[in-house]
């Protein structure tokens, strides 16, 4: 596998040691089949007990699977975004950086298959983002009022930022390396709102964003509060609309 078809997988971590065993080590089985891919797992300030667990698991798994990186330990919780952005600095010249979610909502199968649709297509046809989107031929599963709440803060994102994305927060993406280099320090969001100011940030710097459908379904254990981690991503919403605004405006002048 040549350099330019080499994937940077992060997968950002916030006390997951529960939930990761569950899927890391599928995932890292079959992107070893693959090949041209390295995974690195970012875990982000959980405290010394979780990292150590981290730790253990992480080296564990290194000697059965040589795709997978050292664990980056964060000292300090840092948000999913950030935990993203540090891994994605670790690139070593990869042409794709992608992430997703650690607790297998996306199964090792699908980001595989994202993977080798994202090679088929090259990087200068853009981004591609997961969507939980139920047509024919996926499996979508969801508690209803995770669902409803889901599509209600991406219609506010939609009615807001006027982006043409379904669903910004489904946790896979894969995007050129170039491209986010490029829009990379306009990039401030470091929460679980980091996915539309990154959507926002291509899509106004003309760089292509593809949805594409995947079987997702609910793992139990995750992290969000949705009443309160909603109301501040809907915050920060608020403030990536400002700054795209300001950045409009000076781009003017």
């Amino acid at each position: 596998m040549s350099a330019s078809g080499i994937v940077h997988l992060v997968v950002p971590c916030s006390r997951e040691s529960g939930r990761i065993g569950n899927f890391l080590p599928e995932l890292c089985a079959k992107l070893d089949a693959l090949g041209g891919c390295r995974v690195l797992v970012v875990e982000d300030g959980s405290g010394a007990a979780e990292q150590r667990r981290m730790t253990e698991m992480v080296s564990a798994w290194q000697a059965q699977h040589p795709v997978l990186c050292d664990l980056l330990m964060l000292p300090e919780n840092i948000g999913k975004g950030g935990a993203v952005y540090e891994g994605w600095a670790r690139h070593e010249g990869a042409e794709w950086l992608a992430f997703v979610d650690a607790d297998g909502s996306i199964s090792a199968d699908e980001v595989c298959r994202l993977i080798r649709l994202a090679r088929e297509r090259g990087t200068d046809r853009g981004a591609i983002i997961a969507s939980r989107v139920l047509m024919l031929g996926r499996d979508v599963r969801r508690r209803f009022y995770r669902h409803l709440i889901g599509r209600m803060y991406a219609t506010l994102v939609s009615e807001i930022l006027h982006i043409p994305v379904y669903d910004s927060q489904c946790g896979c993406k894969l995007v050129p390396r170039l491209d986010y280099e490029a829009i990379a320090p306009r990039l401030t969001t470091r929460g679980f709102a980091f996915d539309v100011e990154l959507l926002v940030a291509l899509v106004d710097s003309g760089f292509p964003v593809r949805e594409e459908a995947v079987d997702w379904h609910e793992v139990p254990g995750g992290k969000v509060r949705l009443l309160h981690d909603s109301i501040l991503m809907f915050l920060d919403v608020l403030r990536i609309r400002k700054q795209r605004k300001e950045h409009a405006m000076g781009l003017r002048r």
